[in-house]
């Protein structure tokens, strides 16, 4: 086993918690860092002390030594182009989700990962939350017995949410449900969505931008098992609690149930200047001393390692694009006010279109 280099494409929010990550890491033996913001490039070059730190990503995938990039950026239209380049050049990478835009580009990716026989995965990152993992443990051990019945709601604040959907227009299923729709099909694999019907509902969203963004969305998945599962997502909440996220997990099976409460409410601080606030709460998961509060950077030691030691990556591209179909499915649904059988036929929804 030899260390390797590593680049990571995008410093911010998520792109800085993965480039301290692999700063930290032995197995990392040199960091490169791609940033279009100046300022941003010199802080996380100097607190992660990269050998490279370059505006333009082309110049790192000149550079032979590395051997995996991680992909960070935004706005998420920037996701197909960058991570061709970054397979071309001949580069394992790790891409936030979503994997694509079009499932065309998303096939395209898929099929240049796998004739170069590199690895290529994408950030569902809560299949690395512990209270997640522990759900697909007890399914797949048999614990509850057979699921009969799954929920999972997710909301987040209306700051988070204003900022996501400012930058892409991409409907809650598409960049809050789309976690749960992962982590559900990863919990019941190896069944197979089959048909989908969603809504969407409107309120503070709409209003505050004065653009077509409904404040939740709602969708019914049937398997190819007969078993249905309901996933919610939302942006709304009140700004109270800055970058707050929870979400609510019910798992009912023939021999048990399981409730997992992810609302981060459990840690609890209260001082003369902010009053109450829940300071482990924020999404994707906040540093806190030498530790981060979320999954994100346990899943980018999970794709270090996978390169470095060469096994798998937990999460498939081919999952990804099976997730991408279904919330497009979503999306044509709610438009439509009718379910939707899969896989997809050539129809798009128009509400929701892809553009920046």
């Amino acid at each position: 086993m030899e260390p390797i280099e590593v680049a990571i494409i995008g410093t911010g929010w998520c792109g800085g918690i993965r480039a301290e990550s692999c700063a930290a890491n032995p197995l990392v033996k040199e960091l490169h860092i791609a940033e279009t913001r100046p300022e941003r490039l010199k802080e996380i070059a100097a607190s992660t002390r990269a050998k490279t730190a370059v505006a333009d990503y082309r110049k790192l995938l000149e550079n032979e030594a590395i051997a995996a990039v991680l992909i960070s950026t935004t706005p998420e239209t920037t996701h197909f182009p960058i991570a061709r380049d970054c397979l071309l050049a001949g580069k394992h990478v790790f891409l936030e989700k979503p994997i694509a835009i079009e499932l065309s580009d998303a096939d395209e990716l898929i099929a240049l990962a796998r004739a170069r026989g590199l690895k290529f995965t994408i950030g569902y990152s809560q299949r690395f939350n512990p209270k997640f993992a522990y759900v697909k443990k007890c399914i797949t051990d048999g614990t509850i017995g057979k699921p009969v019945s799954v929920l999972v709601s997710r909301h987040i604040t209306r700051g988070l949410g204003t900022k996501i959907s400012g930058r892409v227009k991409l409907s809650p299923a598409a960049m809050e449900s789309t976690h749960d729709i992962d982590f559900v099909l990863w919990c019941l694999e190896p069944a197979k969505p089959v048909r989908i019907y969603s809504q969407v509902n409107y309120g503070a969203m709409r209003e505050a931008s004065g653009s077509d963004v409904p404040d939740l969305q709602w969708a019914t998945v049937t398997l190819d098992t007969g078993l249905s599962f309901v996933v919610g997502g939302g942006w709304s909440l009140p700004p109270g609690y800055p970058n707050y996220s929870q979400t609510w997990i019910e798992v009912v099976g023939t021999d048990g149930a399981l409730m997992v409460d992810d609302t981060h409410c459990d840690v609890m601080l209260r001082t003369l200047k902010d009053g109450t606030v829940f300071p482990l709460s924020s999404m994707p998961g906040e540093p806190v001393g030498h530790v981060y509060a979320g999954p994100m950077a346990s899943e980018t030691v999970h794709f270090v390692e996978a390169v470095a030691l060469d096994r798998p990556v937990l999460v498939k591209p081919e999952e990804a694009r099976q997730v991408m179909e279904l919330y497009i499915a979503a999306d044509l649904s709610a438009e439509t006010n009718e379910p939707v059988t899969l896989p997809l036929a050539n129809k798009r929804p128009t509400k929701f279109a892809a553009s920046a």
